[in-house]
């Protein structure tokens, strides 16, 4: 099974990842970015833009990874990852579908102020203009249609641990 975590960049997603991994057993992190990472080092070839999820190959790239490391390892995979753009995430949730994989979405939660905020005092990575890009994006899709595709963890006011506790429980519990 996979463990999608989404949210907006700076909300705490690999941080709560790694603590989610810590919880579930027989689990590992797979960042989706990674994925993003590969292809940009493709070069020249692949047309302008300002984020690696609008490439086409992107989505089943990290389809096909997600298949292919779970065929290998099974368990579980924890994939801390922003996706915004809602046929993007119906392209991924569809392939993993498609493939038999079921998927636990979640998506962590603060408000704007919140998250204007935590970008501009981020210890370890200073404030970001990229992160801060994202915030209205993220806002907008929240109110659209993601807070309708996954399980809300409002971490307004939690620590990671709580919300990767929340996230575990929600995975472990029994069905039905």
């Amino acid at each position: 099974m996979i463990v999608w975590i989404n949210g907006t960049h700076g909300v705490g997603k690999t941080t709560t990842a790694a603590l989610v991994q810590q919880l579930l057993p027989d689990s590992r992190v797979l960042d989706a970015e990674k994925v993003g990472g590969v292809l940009m080092d493709i070069s020249p070839g692949l047309p302008e833009t300002d984020n690696f999820q609008h490439w086409d190959p992107w989505r089943p790239l990290v389809v096909d990874t997600a298949r292919r490391v779970l065929d290998y390892v099974g368990g579980t995979l924890v994939m801390p990852m922003t996706v915004l753009v809602e046929p993007y995430w119906r392209e991924i949730s569809a392939g993993l579908a498609e493939h038999g994989i079921p998927v636990h979405h979640f998506v962590l939660h603060a408000d704007g102020d919140t998250l204007r905020h935590r970008i501009d005092n981020d210890a370890v990575m200073g404030p970001s203009w990229f992160r801060h890009a994202y915030v209205e994006p993220y806002l907008e899709a929240a109110r659209t249609w993601l807070h309708d595709e996954a399980a809300v963890i409002d971490v307004t006011h939690a620590t990671p641990e709580a919300a990767a506790r929340q996230i575990a429980d929600s995975v472990l519990a029994p069905a039905g």
